[in-house]
């Protein structure tokens, strides 16, 4: 993930954005002497403008920045004139839960290039439910199951290339391998062939395009007006992502012509997470709508995967004890274990849930909107108002987790219901990410490979390897703000 203010290009066309933020500021109620939550907790300059929340989403401490609100105004706070962040998890479950008359904002149509729905985008229930009967079925434990020696076998890899890095080097960044391995898996899972990251041991021209596409919809989320500036003011930095994404898109058809050629002469095709969508009955799909569901599901599921495991290993080997308790625990796995073997081992599981918590791969607010109103913690949020819940404040609230900020997987030993409530770091509700078991599946594999083989690994202070590289930074996905974790493995 791109770090946008170190761009010069974007601090060059910083001052315009904030301009047009201000001319067209979406947020901002008809009328100020008509505010439906004129009475809600929060800064003063959320009551006029939103630009103050643009600034922080684009530095990437959106999250801190609004979790530092609730610390001062407590569970229900004004974030900009049009939009409310709840904290409170019995809100939030109100919020996600199914059958909610929430829906998702427009937020999420800025995230994609391309004004067409899928099944991460729309605000439609109706597509939402139609989309996800198509797709789940193919992401489910069962039909995981057949895809797991072709993890694995990613999972393995990684592991032997990381080794291979630390008998030249010394050490290895752990952060680099998790990518490529999670960015090789959903692309061979969504395409039916993998990005080769792993093999080659580098970024892909595809895998420095993703990022650029990924960094510039965190302008068009902050600025939804830059999308027509940029026909007027041609930055190089807009051209060029234009440029990437016209090539995301261009290697994604290829990758699906491809693979319908090997669906219409081979009548037992590999599976893949989108096969279905390639027949010609109902549940067909036509190629550009394959491929934009495609390119979401590569985005969502290579970073979030990476940061995670990244953070898993950087929290364990920071805390011996917890690194000797899943040592042992793994210890009692045969050499030839399966992930069905690590579904029941209770302490990496909860090694993973903890990482869950507070490393969230989306960390910031997920937003939505009420059709009919609601009252939330006390107030009353009137239709069109947006609402939004971020995991980062849930997963740190103190009445629900004791001492929020210490990693401690012994936690989940015994779950209170408040607990599994607030944990939300695949979302909630209908729209719960459908990748969960996935993601899952990936951590458990990795974590038990990686210890397994590297029982010493311990974080590194080479190469100028220090804590503030792991600080989390956040568009709307999450990652380290070094973009680095090295680590020496014996």
């Amino acid at each position: 993930m791109v770090d946008l203010l170190s761009l010069p290009a974007i601090w060059a066309a910083f001052p315009v954005l904030c301009f047009t933020g201000f001319l067209i500021d979406e947020s901002s109620p008809s009328s100020l002497l008509c505010d439906p939550i004129s009475s809600l907790p929060g800064p003063v300059i959320s009551k006029y403008s939103n630009i103050k929340l643009k600034y922080h989403w684009l530095t990437g401490d959106r999250a801190k920045y609004v979790h530092s609100l609730h610390e001062k105004y407590g569970p229900v706070v004004r974030i900009s004139p049009n939009e409310v962040d709840i904290s409170s998890y019995a809100a939030a479950k109100s919020v996600h839960s199914i059958g909610s008359t929430f829906v998702k904002s427009e937020f999420y149509r800025h995230l994609t290039r391309y004004d067409v729905q899928n099944l991460f985008n729309t605000s439609d229930p109706k597509f939402h439910g139609e989309r996800r009967r198509l797709l789940a079925s193919s992401m489910s434990n069962s039909s995981l199951k057949f895809m797991e020696p072709s993890i694995d076998a990613h999972v393995r890899l990684t592991i032997h290339r990381m080794e291979e890095q630390m008998e030249t080097q010394g050490t290895v960044d752990i952060y680099k391998w998790w990518m490529f391995m999670a960015t090789d898996v959903i692309g061979e899972l969504c395409f039916g062939d993998s990005f080769r990251m792993l093999e080659y041991g580098k970024k892909t021209q595809y895998s420095l395009d993703l990022e650029s596409v990924s960094a510039m919809e965190a302008v068009r989320v902050a600025f939804p007006g830059m999308v027509s500036l940029a026909s007027v003011v041609p930055l190089p930095v807009f051209r060029k992502s234009a440029e990437a994404g016209y090539r995301m898109e261009q290697y994604a058809h290829q990758s699906v012509q491809r693979y319908r050629e090997v669906v219409a002469t081979n009548p037992n095709p590999k599976p893949t997470l989108f096969t279905k969508l390639f027949g010609s009955g109902e549940g067909g799909l036509p190629d550009h709508e394959i491929i934009n569901e495609a390119i979401s599901f590569i985005i969502a599921g290579s970073d979030t995967t990476a940061t995670t495991m990244t953070y898993l290993v950087w929290e364990v080997c920071r805390n011996p004890h917890i690194k000797r308790s899943l040592l042992l625990e793994l210890g009692g796995l045969a050499d030839n274990f399966e992930h069905d073997d690590l579904r029941s081992l209770p302490y990496l599981n909860q090694v993973i849930t903890e990482t869950l918590r507070l490393y969230t791969g989306v960390p910031s607010g997920l937003p939505r909107v009420s059709r009919h109103g609601a009252n939330l913690g006390g107030y009353w949020i009137p239709a069109g108002v947006t609402v939004t819940t971020q995991a980062y404040s849930l997963h740190r609230d103190p009445d629900v987790f004791t001492d929020p900020e210490r990693f401690d997987p012994s936690r989940w030993e015994q779950p209170t219901r408040q607990m599994e409530d607030a944990l939300m770091p695949f979302g909630g509700g209908s729209r719960t990410c459908i990748g969960m078991h996935l993601a899952r599946a990936e951590l458990r594999l990795s974590t038990a490979r990686f210890f397994r083989k590297f029982p010493k690994a311990t974080i590194s202070t080479k190469e100028g390897m220090t804590v503030e590289d792991m600080d989390q930074i956040a568009y709307f996905l999450m990652s380290p703000k070094g973009k680095r974790c090295i680590v020496q493995v014996w």
